[in-house]
């Protein structure tokens, strides 16, 4: 199987009243994939980039990533159907999807 890096963009944060319940859609989802979850990850803060001339500009660029997971799957369709059921996606949300490579 392979290793699938999943990296969240945008989605929009739960107000208090409603953290316990997309709380639980995370859960949910990550449960619906049992042991394929090998890093359920975490939300990340406001990034920025290190530019190939070694300065850093603040905000992560176009679409800053807002989270990562690495999941296994047997192929992209694979990793792409899992993906499908993410809470970030009923969000507003997107995933970037890519193949890890071993080295």
């Amino acid at each position: 199987m392979a290793k699938y890096l999943f990296v969240y963009h945008g989605g929009s944060a739960p107000n208090p009243a409603d953290v316990k319940k997309v709380m639980d859609a995370w859960g949910n989802w990550f449960g619906s994939m049992g042991s394929a979850v090998i890093d359920g990850g975490n939300p990340v803060g406001k990034s920025s980039t290190v530019k190939s001339d070694g300065s850093l500009v603040a905000g992560g660029g176009a679409n800053p990533a807002s989270g990562y997971s690495l999941i296994e799957a047997s192929s992209l369709e694979d990793a792409h159907k899992k993906a499908s059921g993410c809470p970030i996606l009923k969000a507003g949300g997107s995933i970037e999807i890519a193949a890890c490579m071993d080295m």
